[in-house]
């Protein structure tokens, strides 16, 4: 997908949503439980009732691999049944990968070629040669973990070295890098007061923010400093939708959620 036609997307929904797929057997309705892959189940039925609402879907990887193999096996079925059912949705491996070149190279591929999602997210601390060979790969998108919206970000992320918080040399360096216009980035909602630094930097990319909701974030303040003339914003929300509800209802409770957020978008993106 091209950062062109998420922006066609983002105005003919008027939705800037991704809905973050962080499903755990622990939280999801217990009538589910009783499926071959329950896992599958409650994505499949989240994603059918949200997808008009939305423009992004974000897997975390962490959810899929805490079950091995069948982890995997619900994984590759979902992002299988969005790219076969919803071509239009974005589609994000939240993996916060990150190695040595060759290194690299395999988890794009296993991302980018063998489960089709259209973007990875990807740790910097290893630097160049750790995220070029992502930006390689035609037609796909790197997220770059840029300033995060844990409270441990600050043990890092905001140190000043040489005169500059270390995320904006991030932010600056991988300017330079081969493809970096294929890049994203993560800046987490609660870091809202950050977004006037950072778009100085890096005016146009598009941000991928979580922290809307369940942490604390304010879409408006995100909207008030992150808004370019593209959007330039994908709002993250996990939890606070797609755990709306644990009756059998789960998923219109879902959707209920995400169209509070879509208004919300809506009236944003017709004063932006």
């Amino acid at each position: 997908m091209t950062t062109q036609q998420l922006v066609d997307q983002i105005r003919k929904k008027k939705s800037f949503l991704c809905i973050g797929l962080d499903t755990d057997l622990e939280k999801i309705p217990s009538h589910l439980l009783e499926e071959e892959d329950p896992i599958f189940e409650f994505n499949k039925a989240i994603i059918d009732a949200t997808h008009q609402l939305c423009v992004a879907y974000k897997p975390n990887i962490a959810f899929y691999e805490a079950y091995g193999l069948k982890g995997w096996k619900s994984l590759e079925r979902t992002i299988d049944y969005l790219n076969k059912n919803y071509p239009e949705i974005f589609t994000i491996a939240d993996a916060k990968r990150g190695d040595i070149g060759n290194t690299s190279t395999r988890y794009a591929k296993a991302f980018f070629e063998e489960l089709s999602f259209d973007s990875i997210t990807i740790a910097p601390y290893m630097g160049k040669d750790s995220v070029e060979p992502f930006l390689a790969f035609q037609g796909k998108h790197t997220i770059l973990l840029a300033l995060t919206s844990n409270e441990g970000a600050f043990d890092y992320q905001t140190q000043i070295i040489d005169g500059t918080e270390l995320y904006k040399k991030v932010l600056k360096t991988s300017r330079t890098y081969e493809n970096s216009k294929n890049l994203m980035y993560v800046v987490g909602a609660t870091k809202a007061e950050y977004l006037t630094a950072i778009r100085e930097i890096i005016p146009d990319n598009f941000l991928l923010v979580p922290g809307v909701g369940a942490q604390g974030g304010s879409l408006q303040e995100v909207c008030r400093y992150g808004l370019t003339k593209d959007v330039g914003l994908l709002i993250n929300s996990s939890r606070g939708i797609i755990y709306a509800s644990d009756s059998a209802n789960f998923a219109k409770a879902a959707k209920i959620e995400a169209e509070k957020l879509q208004n919300q978008m809506a009236v944003l993106l017709d004063s932006n």
